[in-house]
């Protein structure tokens, strides 16, 4: 789905963003599966672990499964929130603060979307607008 006007932060149409965080002070779900697996291959069979242990162990297994589910939904939902915003904007007039901290008012041209280096940007009167730096939103008349 494509919007006239927006554009991704490289000039090509709209790109998805990533729904994944790389904290490599978290365990993972394989990980989590590897220890269970572990555990229930070298339990001793003269002292077998608690079936009611087992069953708590594998119901957080599925609660971290259906929280990525729901962590990647987010993430999807928030980039159609973002697109449909940067949309709108487009033919809008815009106040923003410049670099000077002087107010500027102009007709937004296009919108460039947030990526992971860089903050979304409105195109205004030929001028790159950080969207952070925008005061006001107005129907063009």
């Amino acid at each position: 789905m494509t919007t006239p006007g927006v554009t991704g932060a490289t000039g090509a149409y709209y790109t998805p963003a990533s729904s994944t965080v790389d904290r490599p002070d978290q365990l993972g779900k394989d990980v989590f599966m590897k220890l269970l697996v572990a555990q229930m291959r070298y339990q001793d069979p003269g002292n077998p672990v608690d079936s009611s242990q087992m069953m708590s162990q594998t119901a957080t297994f599925s609660q971290v499964e259906k929280l990525e589910q729901l962590v990647n939904q987010n993430a999807s939902m928030l980039v159609l929130q973002e697109s449909a915003t940067a949309g709108a904007l487009v033919g809008r007039t815009a106040t923003y603060t410049d670099t000077t901290g002087a107010s500027k008012t102009g007709v937004v041209s296009a919108v460039r979307l947030a990526s992971r280096d860089s903050e979304a940007v409105a195109v205004i009167d030929g001028q790159s607008v950080p969207v952070g730096r925008l005061t006001e939103i107005a129907v063009t008349k």
